[in-house]
């Protein structure tokens, strides 16, 4: 979570139960801990994620994004699954959807074919064969609906 909560400047955080926070009984330092420029980036990141509502345009812009995702497995065979939480999306391409053969040169033709649409996605996965998507959580509704279609076109040019 460290990522989303300073928006870049150099915060990190950890989270637990608080039965594990208190097991550790040692004394800890950071020499950069608490650092006032990035303490004050991550409040008003917070700030405006409260703000903003974040959370709940996360959920909604998401499930738009998911939404359009499914539609385009439907429309390519060679999309295998869609899947991920909020606006963390990916798209599994696939040799054969029945054998789930991976396709890894497929993600990278679809990689640079997004690139010709200035849409910019990530590849991941074991093979190389995620797309990874994974905007702004500040995302507007128009601007989900022009990546979907420039990632549409990205895949029509994908054979």
């Amino acid at each position: 979570m460290a990522k989303g909560i300073a928006n870049g400047a150099p915060v990190g955080a950890t989270i637990t139960r608080p039965d594990i926070a208190a097991s550790w009984k040692a004394k800890s330092i950071s020499t950069f801990g608490g650092n006032p420029v990035a303490m004050a980036a991550a409040s008003a990141t917070l700030d405006v994620m409260v703000g903003e509502d974040v959370p709940t345009r996360a959920e909604t812009r998401g499930a738009q994004l998911a939404g359009g995702l499914r539609e385009l497995k439907e429309d390519y065979d060679w999309i295998g699954d869609v899947r991920g939480m909020g606006l963390m999306q990916a798209l599994e391409l696939v040799q054969d959807r029945s054998t789930k053969e991976p396709a890894p040169q497929r993600a990278k033709a679809l990689l640079e074919a997004a690139k010709d649409e200035c849409l910019l996605i990530g590849i991941g996965g074991l093979h190389g064969q995620v797309i990874r998507i994974g905007p702004s959580l500040l995302i507007t509704e128009a601007e989900v609906a022009e990546g979907l279609d420039r990632l549409g076109r990205a895949c029509g040019r994908v054979e």
